[in-house]
């Protein structure tokens, strides 16, 4: 597991970019994540970067204007990482990955010998427009906060709450990975099939629960071959890096339709990721042990568990919800807070979803995404859904301008962000996921909506 701290986190360092040494920023020189970006309303190709206080590292100018300034196992990983995509450099693994993460904060602190070559691949962040940051073959959705679980399994399940699988299994389905989009993209309310309480047959009509639910995106770095597991001791060595996820939902459509097989439409009209994804490296100063289970709750299986992933599996970091009403941005209102909790909450920890993933012999690509489910905290006000914090809708919260919500309306605008902090290092954040939600097409009613009409 790679939970070390290495040069590149060292607080004391300072970079020749001056906006990343300001307080707050999401991405001092220790952070350094990587994303895909062009010029905004231009036509040239997207290509990838790293993201350094206000600016961003053109990684394809680098490659060819910066790479001599590189040691060799850093310039090969520069050269994979200049494309279009990260899916090449993803797949290197973690040595070349950490090698490009040296030499890039070699060069960018105060002082480096790299600067006269490095500010001339420089593209401030306003002035550009981002890409999902790969090509994502696969995406799989877990069910990690056992809070969220009991919550949500109380509203229709008061009985039973929490199925009996939860605690001995990391549940999870499989999404749709063509509807990912980046942060900033919006989307129109879905429409599907609901069947309202009462009726005799289900009618086609636009969501009228629409949700959020606060995740993290966890992105697959190198793979695994057909058949062969990875076991825990290797799990993070496959992990990549992490983006916020906000995975949308149709409340109304789900409880319709998810019955055999699972979550269908209500789920796969989009999910927003945040473009720039934080490495696991630098995340490694905030690694923290996974909350100890309750008295009675079974421990994890043999490979599930591991002595590392008890004492640093999970991540301390900070994670909210702000939404944006069409009347907040006319009054020029900022977005309000409804939820702040935290990863470390979370019953299962992101290696044990990659070996559980692949025990049975499933194969991961570099590019794979996995969302962690929702992260719901133990208190109230860390519920990371609409359904949980309002009660299935019974319990509207009321904003700072006055205005109440059940569930999202057109035109409201949902904003994640996360970040980590700690005494003795730098705040370092994984910037903003941002999505509105549009009005719904028009539907051509069928015969069954006439009928009940």
């Amino acid at each position: 597991m790679k939970a070390t701290t290495n040069e590149t986190h060292d607080p004391a360092l300072q970079s020749w970019v001056k906006s990343a040494n300001a307080a707050g920023s999401d991405f001092p020189i220790q952070n350094l994540p990587y994303g895909v970006f062009r010029r905004r309303g231009s036509h040239e190709n997207w290509r990838s970067g790293v993201a350094i206080g206000d600016q961003i590292v053109d990684l394809a100018a680098a490659a060819k204007s910066a790479r001599s300034a590189f040691p060799h196992e850093a310039s090969d990983a520069l050269q994979a990482a200049a494309g279009h995509t990260l899916n090449e450099f993803m797949g290197l693994g973690h040595a070349a990955w950490s090698a490009l993460r040296l030499a890039l904060s070699r060069g960018l602190r105060a002082g480096s010998s790299a600067e006269a070559l490095l500010k001339h691949c420089l593209v401030p962040q306003t002035e550009a427009e981002h890409s999902v940051p790969a090509r994502i073959g696969d995406y799989t959705d877990f069910y990690t906060s056992i809070h969220h679980a009991t919550h949500i399994g109380s509203l229709f399940r008061p009985d039973n709450p929490l199925m009996p699988n939860y605690k001995w299994i990391p549940i999870g389905y499989h999404g749709r990975s063509s509807s990912v989009i980046v942060s900033g993209h919006d989307f129109k309310r879905p429409v599907g099939q609901v069947k309202p309480q009462g009726a005799d047959a289900p009618v086609v009509r636009a969501s009228q629960r629409m949700d959020i639910e606060l995740e993290l995106g966890v992105f697959v770095g190198a793979g695994n071959a057909l058949g062969e597991p990875i076991a825990m001791a290797q799990a993070e060595d496959h992990v990549f890096g992490f983006v916020l996820l906000n995975d949308w939902s149709a409340r109304d459509i789900q409880p319709w339709e998810y019955q055999p097989l699972g979550p269908f439409l209500a789920k796969n009209f989009a999910t927003t990721i945040s473009p720039w994804i934080v490495t696991t490296e630098a995340l490694a100063p905030y690694r923290a042990a996974p909350p100890e289970r309750p008295a009675g709750d079974p421990a994890p299986l043999a490979y599930l568990d591991s002595p590392e992933n008890g004492t640093h599996g999970a991540i301390d970091m900070q994670l909210e919800i702000l939404l944006q009403t069409p009347k907040m941005k006319e009054a020029n209102q900022r977005a309000a807070r409804i939820c702040l909790t935290n990863y470390q909450y979370a019953y299962w920890t992101f290696a044990q979803l990659v070996a559980h993933h692949t025990v049975n012999g499933c194969n991961l690509r570099p590019g794979d995404l996995f969302g962690t489910g929702t992260l719901s905290g133990p208190n109230p006000d860390q519920a990371a859904a609409l359904i949980e914090i309002t009660h299935g809708g019974k319990q509207p919260i009321t904003l700072p301008n006055g205005e109440t919500r059940t569930f999202l309306e057109d035109g409201d605008s949902v904003i994640l962000r996360g970040w980590c902090e700690k005494a003795g290092h730098p705040r370092i954040g994984l910037g903003e996921c941002r999505g509105t939600v549009l009005p719904a097409r028009a539907i051509q009613r069928d015969q069954d909506d006439r009928a009940t009409d």
